[in-house]
C-alpha cells in the first residue's frame, strides 16, 4: 500500500504546490487549488487543471506522477489515466484532478467547491 500522502499540513501544501507547478510547467490551462480544509472532511486540498487534448491530459497525469514519485509520494487511488477525458489522482491529503476542456466546463469543481480558499500560485502561466 503506497504511503501516506504527508504527515503535516505544511507538508502537504508543499506536495500541493508541486503537483500544481508540475502541471504548470507541462503547459496546462487554468491550474487552481482550493484549499478544502473547514470546507471537506474528505480530503485537504484539490488541485484541478485542463489539457488541451485527451494525450496531453494523459501526459499531464503522468507528469505528476513522476513529479510526486521523485519526492517519495505515490497516488493511494487513480482514475481514469488511460482515456485522458478526466485523471483523478488521489494522494490522500489532496487530489489531483487533470480535465479535458468539455469535461471540466461540464463538472465546474470550482464552482461546486466555491466555498473553498483559493490557494495563490506563484508561478507565470497559472491563475487563481
Amino acid at each position: 500500500m503506497p504511503s501516506r500522502a504527508t504527515s503535516t499540513s505544511a507538508s502537504a501544501k508543499q506536495l500541493v504546490l508541486r503537483a500544481a507547478q508540475a502541471c504548470v510547467d507541462n503547459k496546462a490551462d487554468k491550474v487552481v487549488v482550493l484549499n478544502l480544509r473547514g470546507v471537506s472532511d474528505m480530503t485537504d486540498y484539490f488541485v484541478i487543471a485542463s489539457g488541451t487534448s485527451d494525450t496531453h491530459v494523459r501526459a499531464l497525469g503522468e507528469h505528476v506522477k513522476e513529479e510526486l514519485g521523485q519526492a517519495g509520494q505515490r497516488a493511494y487511488h487513480e482514475e481514469g489515466l488511460a482515456q485522458g477525458r478526466w485523471v483523478l489522482l488521489d494522494y490522500v491529503d489532496f487530489v489531483v484532478h487533470l480535465f479535458h476542456p468539455a469535461l471540466r466546463e461540464y463538472y465546474q469543481l470550482e464552482r461546486l467547491w466555491g466555498d473553498a480558499e483559493v490557494v495563490p500560485l506563484r508561478a507565470h502561466g497559472a491563475s487563481a
